[in-house]
């Protein structure tokens, strides 16, 4: 009757589900083998069943049952039955295919009419041929119990050999659903149907750290403030975005990553010099209003655009009267000399001419010429320097057949009447000079 109990309760096993790793921890096992005794040349035939459940990574326990027979007459000639409470020692991880294990434990021995404890050893390896499927091979030893046979006290020890399949099964728990169980979910709460890789966290082909279903740009490497696209100009506008993709840096740009253009006359703010220009005003290339004749009023404002007037005057020249042109036309410039020099250069000779034309196109002026010097030297020296002065610009005038009598006045003034201060080389020369003020009869 024992028999069939430990017979009966090897059969239930099938009936559980289980599996036997961290997603699935609980496992049934199903094999078949030889066995035989180890004073004995008898071998036999050997099927078992086991139930496993997952403690840890490296540890299951395992409930197997064995039974030993001569020959295949179940009912009559049924040798051992043997149940076992293993430690089952894993001696790989579960990301290898080939796991191989250790295992021991107690058991309950019934062998024909005797039964008892005794206890079981051995090693095994597993081969998984999908993620819940492995096939499995063991060797172990089992001690046996003492008997009596045929007024004999005897003690049979076993060995056997097996080989099998295990299906691993259990529900796995996945949160985000996302086809990587919790136990090894780095990333729990990834959104639906996002894809993920073998951590559980959403594919980041780039590794810019922005995965890819929030990447705009998944196969560039790229910004996490711009939803993982580059910058290659640094304006914070993406690339993919960026109208202007090489703005200078430090810049500000507009949302379409242009340099902004505040009075939208087509040159930038950083280029405009005057960027407040209003709205449809013509600017030059930096930006300010085109002022055609260069006096200061832009075009759109002067009403002379192309001849040059005062701002006062809306950009227009200022017609003068016949006496101020008169007046200009007079205007002679001053002879300069050096240094204790009463000669004047070639340069300076222009001037002369220039006078001598003047009078001559003019029957009816006359002019005055004065001559002064700087204040180095004493007051004689120096009003006898200008006198000489006088005397050499007018004989160059009377030279050129301008009669004396035109010359309403020739004088030297010595240091008098400076044009410019003393204190200065540049200012004494401007004060050794010959003046002309001609005059209308």
């Amino acid at each position: 009757m024992k028999k069939f109990l430990l017979l009966s309760l090897l059969i239930a096993f099938t009936a559980i589900t289980n599996a036997q790793t961290v997603d699935k921890k609980w496992g049934i096992g199903a094999g078949v083998g030889a066995y035989g005794t180890l004073n004995k040349s008898g071998v036999g035939f050997m099927p078992e069943l086991y139930l496993s459940r997952y403690l840890s990574p490296r540890l299951d326990l395992m409930l197997k049952g064995d039974l030993g027979l001569f020959n295949s007459k179940l009912t009559s000639d049924l040798d051992i039955a043997n149940a076992f409470l293993n430690l089952r020692l894993k001696l790989n991880n579960e990301s290898k295919k080939f796991r191989p294990y250790l295992f021991a434990g107690p058991g309950l021995l019934a062998d024909n009419s005797e039964s008892g404890l005794n206890f079981n050893i051995g090693a095994g390896d597993k081969y998984y041929v999908s993620p819940a499927t492995a096939l499995y091979m063991e060797v172990g030893y089992i001690n046996g119990i003492e008997t009596t046979n045929v007024g004999k006290k005897i003690r049979d020890n076993f060995w056997k050999a097996t080989v099998g399949v295990e299906f691993d099964f259990g529900k796995t728990p996945d949160s985000d659903m996302d086809g990587v169980s919790d136990n090894k979910d780095k990333c729990p709460n990834t959104p639906a149907g996002v894809a993920v890789d073998a951590n559980g966290c959403p594919i980041d082909t780039d590794g810019d750290g922005v995965a890819d279903y929030i990447d705009d740009c998944p196969t560039v490497a790229g910004l996490t403030s711009l939803k993982g696209c580059p910058d290659a100009d640094g304006d914070g506008v993406a690339d993919k975005d960026d109208k202007c993709p090489d703005t200078p840096k430090g810049v500000k740009v507009d949302a379409k990553g242009c340099p902004v253009d505040t009075d939208g006359d087509g040159v930038a703010d950083y280029l405009d010099k005057c960027p407040d220009t209003p709205k449809g005003i013509k600017v030059d290339e930096k930006g300010c209003p085109i002022d055609t004749d260069g006096d200061g009023v832009a075009d759109d404002a002067d009403k002379c655009p192309t001849v040059a007037g005062p701002k006062e005057n809306n950009g227009c020249p200022i017609e003068k009267t016949a006496e101020e042109i008169e007046a200009e036309k007079m205007k002679v410039e001053p002879v300069y000399f050096d240094t204790n020099k009463s000669t004047f250069s070639a340069q300076e000779k222009m001037k002369i001419d220039k006078l001598v034309n003047l009078l001559k196109e003019n029957s009816n002026y006359n002019v005055k010429v004065t001559g002064y010097t700087d204040e180095l030297g004493s007051d004689a020296y120096n009003l006898n320097l200008s006198k000489s002065r006088v005397s050499s610009v007018v004989r160059s005038i009377t030279a050129s057949k301008i009669k004396k009598n035109r010359i309403e006045l020739q004088k030297g003034f010595g240091e008098a009447n400076p044009a410019a201060t003393n204190a200065t080389e540049e200012g004494r020369a401007l004060n050794r000079r010959v003046e002309f003020e001609v005059t209308k009869k």
